[in-house]
């Protein structure tokens, strides 16, 4: 079956990237043939905006006011930076993509079904228009549609009353539809009518082992340190944490991840590592402490005493539902003061490989019936 896979954009994120990867990685494993539809990053501007900003810039260096905010400009304004990303050489080598800029475009002969999913697609303020992710553009049209561990992202509903009824209309549609987290079940039947399977995350889908050899991670530099450590929201607290982790277990803390985000950087600091030294980072790790979903899920993977920062502006739903679902909501913090209390007992790494074995089997097995 030609399949097209919607997703969010793949940029510089690692969990986004790898999702995406596994997701496909399954489907071909099944005989399918498979395109990423990736709407691109950063989005595209007209010529003359890009050059407006770039003569303002000019402008306030000469005047002795400029922040060096070139490196900002070319990272909003254009592909330069993002092209330098080693993010970008993983999903140029591993990721079947079509840049699909306006999705109308697309015309009901190109493929035979459409797999919605998965991350936050689900989530507005990350994907606009948001019936885009309902597939409103295959309206009409004789194919498959399958929704794959799609995320709201938080346990709120999000949409406005407009969004609410267009999607429940869409998702009617669907053939089959699945959701990431135990609280999107709920979201789905409440407010748009359709009964939703709670399934894994793509990246569970396989093991450290599908990671390791098919990626040659052994082949990639070892890390300089022991104790991985991948916060997107770096603040004072969170540093203390890493400090007191470190001296607790005798840890050396390395960090894998640039400052993309942080537009007070030169261009240099904000490209991102190579998505497979991410990985090698917790292949060597003997612990690692985190604030997104996806570092967690590969601390899972590949069996790391881990701790995990609930990352409330991004999304804490995702967390509870995963860790409670392995009984290792201990390892969820959302402060100094609950880290101090929480107590890191030693996982029964048999027991929790037991269950992540039993729900990708599940989840293997939706998939599998979904595109029959």
């Amino acid at each position: 079956m030609r399949i097209g896979i919607l997703t969010l954009p793949l940029h510089t994120n690692y969990g986004g990237i790898l999702q995406a990867y596994a997701l496909q990685t399954v489907l071909e494993r099944m005989g399918h043939e498979v395109t990423l539809l990736d709407r691109g990053w950063p989005p595209k501007v007209p010529l003359m905006t890009y050059f407006k900003h770039v003569m303002k810039d000019s402008v306030k260096k000469i005047l002795g006011r400029s922040h060096q905010r070139w490196h900002w400009i070319f990272f909003q304004y254009g592909e330069i930076l993002h092209e330098r990303h080693f993010t970008i050489q993983f999903v140029n080598k591993y990721i079947h993509r079509k840049i699909q800029r306006n999705l109308y475009e697309i015309q009901e002969k190109d493929f035979d079904g459409f797999i919605v999913g998965s991350d936050q697609i689900w989530r507005p303020q990350y994907y606009r228009p948001i019936e885009n992710a309902y597939l409103n553009f295959t309206k009409g049209w004789n194919v498959k549609r399958v929704v794959y561990a799609a995320s709201f992202g938080i346990d709120e509903w999000e949409y406005n009353s407009e969004e609410s009824y267009n999607c429940a209309e869409l998702l009617q549609k669907f053939d089959s539809v699945s959701v990431r987290e135990n609280t999107g079940t709920f979201l789905c039947k409440k407010y748009l009518h359709r009964e939703a399977k709670q399934v894994l995350d793509p990246t569970l889908l396989l093991t450290s082992y599908d990671y390791i050899k098919k990626l040659k991670i052994t082949s990639i530099e070892k890390s300089k340190g022991d104790f991985l450590v991948y916060i997107l929201d770096m603040t004072d607290e969170k540093q203390q944490i890493v400090n007191t982790i470190a001296r607790m277990y005798c840890l050396t803390p390395f960090y894998v991840n640039s400052k993309c985000d942080d537009k007070s950087y030169n261009v240099k600091a904000r490209i991102q590592p190579p998505v497979e030294t991410w990985i090698r980072g917790f292949y060597d790790a003997k612990f690692v402490f985190t604030d997104s979903f996806h570092a967690c899920a590969f601390s899972l993977i590949f069996n790391k005493p881990f701790l995990v920062y609930g990352n409330k502006k991004r999304g804490l739903s995702r967390f509870y539902s995963l860790l409670s679902s392995l009984k290792l909501t201990n390892r969820l913090i959302g402060s100094l003061e609950e880290f101090t209390n929480c107590g890191l007992e030693d996982i029964n790494w048999e027991k929790i490989n037991n269950e992540v074995s039993k729900m990708r089997a599940e989840s293997m097995e939706y998939l599998i019936d979904s595109l029959k």
